[in-house]
């Protein structure tokens, strides 16, 4: 368990390095992501560079060291909140809006208010003392975060899933992934927070013995 949040990290390191290199130089005939205009493309901009700051920062807070360093975990976690969390969710909407597609618009916008919430129910717990709630409420803040590795990975799973039964052909796969994406977007949350519940349920049942 302890070298789990290594884990984390590594792959969020190499994730939000390739998430955000392609707008690394502001151009946006780079853009992997078709946009409308300078607007949408800076809203866009923000919105990668500022969950590449909380899909990073987020595993540091659950690092037992860091931890034990009281100044340094608060630091952090504010940073992960207010630099990441909130203005990445807050341009997540606008831009799932200028999708143009009902599940992006509905799986993105619910995942973003989810962040929200989740982040603020995690500082409010913090603020009263209540740690072991404080941990619960960052795993399931941060597993909305991890949307941003889920999603990039379920999508080629579920492509490759339809070949055994018929649904796509190998050389179809290229072309049915831009309808996939916003399936893979919606269910990763999903397992996502799955996942962190079972987490949490699992530390509550094992905490007594300790």
């Amino acid at each position: 368990m302890t070298r789990a949040p290594w884990l984390v990290l590594g792959v969020a390191v190499v994730f939000a390095a390739v998430l955000a290199y392609p707008y690394l130089g502001l151009n946006l005939a780079d853009s992997r992501i078709a946009v409308r205009g300078d607007l949408h493309y800076a809203v866009l901009v923000a919105h990668i560079f500022t969950a590449a700051v909380a899909l990073v920062l987020g595993p540091l807070q659950f690092i037992a060291r860091i931890r034990a360093r009281r100044r340094l975990h608060r630091a952090i976690g504010r940073t992960y909140l207010l630099a990441g969390v909130l203005p990445s969710a807050l341009a997540t909407v606008p831009v799932a809006w200028w999708s143009g597609r009902l599940l992006t618009r509905a799986g993105l916008i619910t995942a973003a208010v989810l962040w929200l919430v989740t982040g603020l129910l995690a500082y409010r717990a913090a603020r009263r003392g209540d740690f072991t709630a404080h941990r619960a409420w960052m795993l399931r803040n941060y597993a909305l975060t991890f949307l941003a590795v889920t999603a990039r990975v379920l999508v080629p799973l579920l492509l490759l899933a339809q070949i055994p039964f018929g649904g796509a052909a190998a050389g179809e796969i290229g072309a049915r992934a831009p309808a996939m994406i916003p399936v893979g977007q919606t269910l990763g949350w999903i397992v996502n927070l799955l996942v962190a519940e079972s987490v949490i349920r699992r530390a509550r049942r094992t905490r007594p013995a300790r």
